[in-house]
């Protein structure tokens, strides 16, 4: 099954929002204009306004309201991972050359700054000091969420705790700030918009991990990048975490990262085929699984609604998720 399938209903109000999205994103330059369109056309599940449609109807729902924040929290992500291609040196992106693979890097940053300026430009005919208030933190976040990655790069003194603050920063952060702004906009109270804001937290930590996962155990084809490609940008992860345990998979990942400008394609497979024996893979699905418990047990307290159903079912499609 695929996740769309869990919000069908929701087909035509996504609709909408991606018409729109085409039509902020359009520019009279035309490098910024083919360069955005071109990231639009390559698609994505479009979590973030799916998770904001759900939360604005668990109160008064407003769609002209949601629409316009979803459309900005969407552009939000994408300018994201146009400045994270850079970073990343990254070549594809959903299986497609990426903005600064077919331009250069400055281009890109424009190109990500761009699409920012249209996102805080769409939202701000909304005049809710709370909207702009927690959309400006989240990005805020995100942005040392992505300094600290870059710091971090092939440094072997991480730990847990790094890695989960980095992916709250990194996925997290813009899953659950999706959900409160949505009941915000639905004028919930503030326990309840606090319970979707964690639920959107708890299913983004479990969401990033198992992109984690599948890093390891995904095929270039399936992944839209090449496999093992975490390791080659020197980014530790949670199953990288767990096999570390291990004396002779820290020593072998020593080695490889002394030299990161020449990793082979021979090492990479061998230091996977290591991390897989060590249930690595295995141990980095249940911690997966404990938060999306987590995200069940928030959004338990609401009346049973269309809306709790399929924010429950979301959940229970990223706990199974292998591809």
């Amino acid at each position: 099954m695929k996740l769309a399938k869990t919000y069908t209903y929701l087909k035509k109000d996504l609709e909408i929002i991606e018409t729109a999205l085409q039509q902020v994103i359009q520019a009279e330059h035309p490098v910024l204009r083919n360069a955005s369109t071109q990231l639009l056309k390559a698609g994505g599940k479009r979590i973030r306004p799916v998770f904001v449609l759900l939360s604005g109807q668990f109160g008064d729902f407003n769609r002209e309201k949601v629409n316009s924040i979803a459309v900005s929290l969407e552009l939000i992500h994408m300018a994201t991972l146009v400045h994270d291609d850079v970073i990343d040196d990254a070549e594809l992106r959903r299986g497609e050359l990426t903005i600064r693979h077919q331009y250069d890097n400055r281009v890109a940053m424009y190109t990500g700054d761009y699409i920012l300026a249209r996102a805080l430009e769409n939202i701000a005919e909304i005049k809710e000091p709370a909207i702009h208030d927690t959309l400006s933190k989240a990005i805020v976040e995100v942005c040392i969420g992505e300094i600290e990655q870059i710091k971090d790069k092939y440094d072997l003194r991480q730990n847990l705790r790094v890695y989960l603050r980095r992916i709250k920063r990194k996925t997290a952060l813009l899953i659950a700030t999706s959900c409160k702004l949505g009941a915000i906009s639905a004028g919930l109270p503030d326990y309840e918009v606090h319970m979707l804001y964690r639920y959107g937290y708890f299913i983004g930590m479990s969401y990033q991990i198992i992109d984690d996962i599948l890093d390891f155990t995904s095929s270039e084809k399936q992944l839209g990048k090449p496999a093992g490609n975490d390791l080659i940008q020197g980014n530790i992860t949670l199953p990288i975490l767990i096999a570390r345990e291990d004396k002779a998979f820290e020593q072998r990942l020593s080695n490889l990262f002394k030299h990161p400008n020449k990793i082979n394609a021979g090492e990479l497979t061998d230091l996977i085929t290591h991390l897989k024996e060590l249930k690595a893979i295995e141990k980095s699905y249940q911690m997966s699984d404990r938060y999306l418990q987590k995200a069940m047990a928030a959004i338990e307290p609401f009346p049973n609604s269309k809306p709790k159903a399929t924010l429950q079912q979301i959940a229970m499609y990223i706990g199974k998720r292998r591809m």
